[in-house]
């Protein structure tokens, strides 16, 4: 999708941010009991701190570590779409365990013990949450975003 350097921090920038929230308002939601409107405001309080550390692991860790281990299953030969899942499935398996720790770290009792809870917890709600809605969502704002001119002109 991202062409350049600029359309990849534009990509990141925008994935960090929408898969952050979603994973900070199932998080206040767990820890609270409940989904109500108080639990998307409270998520927004965390935004400052985990959306910088979501974008600079993926950016300039976790996304070439990603499609490294993604291009051991698939080809560059396979359906885009099998190779976006692939790339987005390898993400989640990194992010999820790291990004779990630092919220232990950061908002939690810190226990080997809370981060296994935590990213157990997290895994199967990230892994849904990016394949079905965060980054078709993502690669729609994306495409509206930075249009080619072919498609404006047809």
């Amino acid at each position: 999708m991202p062409k350049n350097k600029f359309q990849d921090i534009i990509f990141t920038l925008i994935m960090a941010t929408i898969m952050v929230y979603g994973m900070v308002v199932y998080n206040v939601a767990l820890n609270t009991g409940g989904v109500n409107g108080k639990t998307f405001l409270l998520a927004i309080y965390e935004l400052p701190i985990m959306v910088p550390i979501a974008f600079i692991l993926e950016f300039f860790i976790v996304g070439k570590l990603a499609r490294i281990l993604a291009f051991k299953v698939v080809t560059p030969n396979d359906r885009p779409a099998f190779i976006t899942y692939a790339i987005s499935i390898c993400i989640c398996c990194i992010m999820c365990p790291v990004m779990s720790l630092i919220a232990t770290f950061l908002f939690k009792k810190p226990s080997f013990g809370t981060w296994i809870e935590t990213w157990g917890l997290n895994f199967p709600m990230a892994i849904m949450y990016q394949l079905f809605y965060c980054g078709p969502l993502v690669r729609l704002i994306f495409k509206l975003i930075f249009r080619d001119n072919k498609n404006k002109e047809a």
